[in-house]
């Protein structure tokens, strides 16, 4: 198979955020009178907010609306980051983009985050210029595992979606990929808590592991 773009997901693949993620959610989470337990948390992974907030106001009994705790949620992630200046990229992720845009295939990043705050993080990692679109979960009608996003960016991209090399490392975001129809590489990351990617087309622990004639 020969692949036209490589769209890949943020967050535990461009930069392993997931550790920043959930401690600035377990403050919120706590601020707010919630205890959400470790097992749950990670059902949330790669999921979008919307989805996040949804389940946790029904099983709360939140009375706040949805608008709500999506605004403040992302409020306090946006703020967190535009004061962080220790976020680095995943090992070996820049010499793999350098790799595929020398190739001259298209890049997208599709992630459930915000984007404010997707646009600020790959900013301070000094690679937002080098993605052709940035498509956020805020802009489709549903966010992962349903297929919206992934589709939604394919489309932008003007690709057809089996010509898309997708990389995520999340069961959401792997599901969500396998239902565009796309390629997936589901990248390892123990770092994104237990997180089943068994349905990627291949499995990979490190972008130096990743053969970019295998794309091409």
């Amino acid at each position: 198979m020969k692949f036209k773009a490589v769209i890949f997901d943020m967050d535990g693949v461009i930069i392993d955020s997931e550790p920043f993620y959930q401690e600035v959610q377990i403050d919120l989470f706590h601020k707010m009178g919630i205890f959400v337990p470790p097992e749950e948390y990670n059902t949330f992974i790669g999921a979008g907010m919307r989805e996040m907030w949804n389940m946790i106001k029904s099983s709360r009994r939140l009375t706040q609306h949805i608008e709500e705790l999506i605004k403040l949620n992302n409020n306090v992630l946006l703020e967190y980051f535009k004061e962080s200046a220790a976020l680095v990229p995943t090992p070996f992720f820049t010499d793999f983009l350098a790799s595929i845009l020398a190739a001259g295939m298209k890049t997208a990043v599709a992630s459930s985050t915000a984007k404010p705050v997707i646009e600020v993080i790959l900013k301070k990692l000094d690679v937002y210029n080098s993605f052709d679109i940035i498509v956020s979960g805020d802009e489709v009608e549903n966010g992962k595992p349903a297929p919206d996003i992934f589709l939604e960016t394919a489309a932008r991209l003007n690709v057809i979606p089996s010509e898309c090399a997708v990389i995520e490392d999340s069961t959401n975001g792997v599901k969500s990929a396998k239902s565009a129809g796309m390629y997936c590489l589901g990248y390892h990351n123990p770092h994104s808590g237990y997180q089943d990617i068994s349905a990627a087309d291949k499995i990979i622990n490190s972008f130096a592991k990743i053969n970019i004639d295998d794309l091409k």
